[in-house]
């Protein structure tokens, strides 16, 4: 299974950034597919999750009614749109796969994540 997030970068507070994350090696018929993030000095953190079965979670409270994931079953990529950033999302964001095809309840839960990619949100 190989994970390839992309689109981080940085990006003033307000703005937004939409990171992809393309797999390989699974589909996501078979596979939620998750999003986590790691700041400087804390632990990683699970963020939002999407199952073609049961659809989209938010494990961060942070992040609902900004952050919007999706996926493209013909792409096998999923998407987390990223909207009104705030300094506190800075970090280090990567994509992970679930051990089936619902998300976990806990994100400590997801089996394997690839490379991340880097958020910075200031001005």
């Amino acid at each position: 299974v190989q994970l390839q997030a992309s689109g981080g970068g940085l990006v003033q507070p307000g703005g937004s950034l939409r990171l992809s994350c393309s797999v390989s090696g699974v589909t996501l018929d078979y596979y939620a597919i998750g999003w986590l993030r790691q700041a400087p000095g804390k632990e990683r953190e699970g963020v939002s999750c999407f199952s073609t079965s049961g659809g989209r979670h938010y494990y961060a409270d942070s992040v609902k009614g900004r952050f919007a994931i999706s996926g493209d079953r013909a792409e096998n990529t999923v998407y987390l749109q990223m909207n009104g950033l705030k300094p506190e999302d800075t970090a280090v964001y990567y994509c992970a796969h679930g051990l089936g095809r619902l998300c976990p309840k806990n994100p400590s839960d997801f089996a394997s994540w690839g490379q991340g990619t880097q958020v910075t949100v200031s001005s």
